[in-house]
């Protein structure tokens, strides 16, 4: 007699192991920029600008100009963050775009 095939289980999209944050490690280990620690966790929007524009400006190792690596990385943890960035600290990183758009004269 032979035995009924088992099936395979998926896992499920929501459920992940922990320790897999493909996004932290990006974060911690940009090949763009050098973050210094905390940097998105300021609540002054010009501190985050300034210290991303620093970053991009001492990195040799990114690939495109300083503002669109700052732009890049403060928009990629926007994006991640989703909804358990809170209201006041998205607003604060929304005006950190501005200023980082001042900062290099695009605004």
């Amino acid at each position: 007699m032979t035995k009924p095939a088992q099936r395979r289980r998926r896992p499920s999209k929501t459920s992940r192991p922990a320790g897999r944050r493909w996004s932290r490690a990006v974060m911690e280990r940009s090949d763009a920029l050098d973050l210094d620690r905390g940097v998105f966790t300021k609540r002054d929007p010009r501190a985050i600008a300034l210290s991303l524009r620093r970053s991009a400006e001492r990195s040799r190792r990114r690939k495109a100009e300083p503002y669109r690596s700052a732009m890049s990385m403060l928009t990629f943890y926007l994006n991640r963050a989703g909804k358990k960035l809170p209201a006041t600290q998205r607003r604060v990183l929304e005006r950190a775009k501005d200023e980082l758009r001042r900062l290099y004269g695009r605004a």
